[in-house]
């Protein structure tokens, strides 16, 4: 008989269990008594939960639970369900010797005397840190991917919207204006036209609020100050939030400029402090704070790794709770009584953050306020000061022959009637081939104003075309998108619809001056 032979055949089944045991490192495996008085304690147990055998001999195994757990009576429930079922299994986060928690998978099963009484338990503990974060990690991408595959939906829907409903503004604005300029005041007409407009400019204001969503509204980024643009409209928040709200700033000192529209910054801003200022009916504190932030390459922030500035507007208010947070970013979802409140505010600012290249984040507890967040790229340029243009020379009245080109016919005969109104002499086209045709039967044309969304040819495929035989022609593009194709000139001169009959004469005088 060889010596292992010799030595398996020494051993009794006490022993072979207990070299088993011994042998096992993965597992924490030890035995309780039946009150659960630690007896037993294997090198796996003692790797997992950091107690030596002396340390822990002797001690209740209740010592591995959190406080919380403790007091719930966790330990003493896990016991009773080993007696009365036969078995105990769960989950949850437990206590090593130097203080710090990892999530257990733990099995607690009955020992019974050959008379069948109680007497221990055997336990069994593994640490599942690692598989439940990468769950975990794994749950978030998921929830982001298909919370962004949700936007983007959401925002096409809302884009194509805007987009039409943009056109038919066109239409109402242009033609009020013209109607309004020709007609002598009459007291009893007036009042309609303009009220007629303002109505219509409220219908601007939300479809550039709905662009601004869908990631299609035209913007001018350049680098901003934070410190100042807040300081700039201190004022008109504060006049806007009223007497029961007090406003605080918080700005360091060495603050980076960030990438962004100031005008439609500002706007976010009103929009947040507005929205804190209803959360807080009695009253209360609005917080505007900034701190730059860098994002690394590893980090699920959903935003590219770089240096940015995270601009906070937080509220002593109701707070949201997850369901409602959850929707709160959604076009048109309003928790306000209905004439209260247009739902587009928080997702314009989404929109407006993911265009800048940054991302908004809302953290929002019920009863504990809400805090709302644009990460906004940290500019590498120092912040330009922020100056008006100066208003043009008005007395231009150059005749110019010009090419309107639009595919919605009420479009293009409103501009036509503007363009008409200024003294110019229009040529009307409804799409970019019959706009080719007209160009090459007359070499006099000054000008080409086209639509964009046109199908078959569009507006900036257009240009191309034009560049290639007349390059010296000016183009104007109307638009009421952002978003152009890859390989489109970008300095094109756009001019955002709806427009007025001003923004067509000073889109018009630019293509001019000298």
């Amino acid at each position: 008989m060889r010596g292992n032979d010799r030595f398996e055949a020494s051993l009794t089944d006490e022993g072979r269990y207990r070299l088993l045991i011994e042998a096992v490192t993965d597992y924490a495996i030890y035995m309780l008594d039946p009150d659960g008085i630690v007896t037993s304690w294997n090198p796996g147990a003692e790797r997992l939960k950091g107690y030596t055998v002396s340390e822990i001999i002797g001690n209740h195994f209740s010592k591995f639970y959190t406080e919380d757990d403790r007091k719930a009576g966790l330990p003493q429930t896990a016991l009773h369900n080993a007696r009365t079922v036969g078995r105990h299994t769960g989950e949850g986060w437990r206590i090593r010797k130097d203080g710090s928690r990892f999530w257990a998978d733990v099995i607690i099963d009955p020992i019974r005397s050959p008379k069948g009484d109680i007497v221990g338990f055997a336990k069994v503990t593994r640490d599942l840190t690692e598989r439940r974060e990468a769950q975990l990690a794994l749950d978030q991408a998921r929830e982001a991917l298909y919370q962004s595959q949700k936007m983007e939906a959401i925002g096409q829907l809302t884009g194509g919207v805007a987009h039409d409903f943009n056109n038919l503004l066109m239409a109402i604005l242009g033609s009020l204006e013209l109607v309004r300029k020709r007609l002598p005041q009459d007291p009893r007409i007036t009042p309609l036209i303009d009220n007629a407009m303002r109505g219509a400019n409220r219908g601007a204001t939300l479809t550039q609020r709905m662009l601004a969503f869908a990631r299609r509204q035209e913007l001018d980024i350049r680098p901003v100050d934070l410190a100042a643009l807040v300081h700039d409209i201190s004022d008109l928040m504060q006049s806007s939030l009223g007497p029961m709200v007090t406003l605080e700033k918080h700005f360091p000192q060495a603050l980076p400029a960030v990438c962004a529209d100031a005008n439609q910054l500002e706007m976010a801003l009103l929009n947040l402090a507005v929205n804190a200022r209803d959360a807080m009916p009695s009253g209360g504190a609005i917080v505007i704070a900034a701190r730059a932030e860098i994002v690394a390459q590893d980090e699920a922030s959903g935003i590219l790794a770089g240096r940015y500035v995270c601009l906070s507007v937080t509220d002593t208010g109701e707070g949201m709770d997850e369901k409602t947070l959850a929707r709160a970013m959604e076009p048109f979802f309003t928790t306000k009584g209905v004439g209260k409140g247009t739902g587009l505010g928080l997702s314009m600012v989404h929109g407006l953050a993911e265009q800048f290249g940054g991302r908004f984040v809302l953290k929002s507890k019920t009863g504990a306020g809400t805090t709302a967040e644009i990460w906004l790229p940290a500019a590498a340029a120092p912040a330009e000061a922020i100056t008006s243009i100066a208003a043009q020379d008005r007395s231009w009245v150059r005749q110019l022959k010009v090419l309107a080109v639009d595919d919605d016919g009420l479009v293009l005969m409103n501009t036509t009637a503007m363009l008409e109104d200024l003294g110019h002499t229009v040529y009307e086209a409804t799409s970019g081939r019959q706009a080719l045709k007209i160009l090459r039967e007359h070499a006099d044309i000054d000008l080409v104003i086209t639509d964009q969304a046109m199908p078959a040819m569009t507006g900036s495929e257009l240009a191309s075309e034009i560049h290639a035989q007349r390059p010296n022609l000016p183009i104007i593009l109307a638009t009421g998108f952002a978003e152009l194709p890859e390989g489109v000139n970008l300095t094109l001169p756009k001019l955002s619809k709806p427009f007025l009959q001003d923004d067509l004469a000073q889109a018009v005088r630019a293509q001019f001056s000298v």
